[in-house]
């Protein structure tokens, strides 16, 4: 699998995994603290061949994806679910643990940024699914993070990507179908 993007990753363990998996070039941001140096690549990278954000499923990760995010506008987004990110031995979590298959499915399934779109859902949406506040509001979400290949995030992440992705209202209606069903039959 050829990869024309940039992808932007967090490390070196992290490049070395993605070039298992796939074709590809990296920028590595070296960790949380993205200088403008590396913003200034990634930019470039943007205008020439264009961008894809896989960073880890943690908040450090989270973290460096909103800074690239926002000042590099329009870059796709890859989401490894932290199921597929945990390392062997339990001990550590990331990119660099994740399947050769997990880096190829987060991949195919990446996102096109996109700003200036009206959204089908609203905020009210999210809580009556349960999304927001209550027992299970963040298993649902890490949930159906995975399913919309959007990532997890808290409940005020979640619209905005939901926003961000154009996740249709119907997207989201069947993607909670299958959210609650699964906890109708683990229950």
């Amino acid at each position: 699998m050829i990869i024309k993007e940039i992808i932007v990753v967090e490390g070196k363990d992290d490049t070395v995994a993605i070039k298992r998996a796939v074709q590809a070039d990296t920028i590595e941001t070296n960790g949380s603290a993205v200088d403008e140096k590396v913003l200034k690549q990634i930019r470039h990278a943007q205008k020439k061949r264009g961008v894809i954000i896989l960073t880890d499923p943690d908040y450090p990760g989270e973290r460096i994806r909103k800074i690239v995010s926002e000042a590099v506008p329009g870059c796709k987004h890859a989401f490894l679910p932290k199921g597929e990110a945990i390392a062997k031995n339990g001990k550590g979590l990331g990119v660099e643990h994740a399947s050769v298959e997990a880096i190829r499915k987060a991949l195919e399934g990446m996102k096109q940024e996109m700003s200036l779109f009206e959204s089908e859902i609203d905020f009210q949406d999210l809580v009556d699914a349960g999304l927001i506040g209550g027992a299970h509001a963040t298993n649902r979400r890490e949930k159906l993070g995975d399913l919309l290949k959007i990532g997890y995030t808290n409940g005020k992440q979640l619209y905005k990507r939901l926003i961000m992705f154009q996740i249709t209202k119907e997207e989201f209606r069947e993607a909670m179908m299958v959210v609650l069903q699964g906890e109708n039959i683990s229950e």
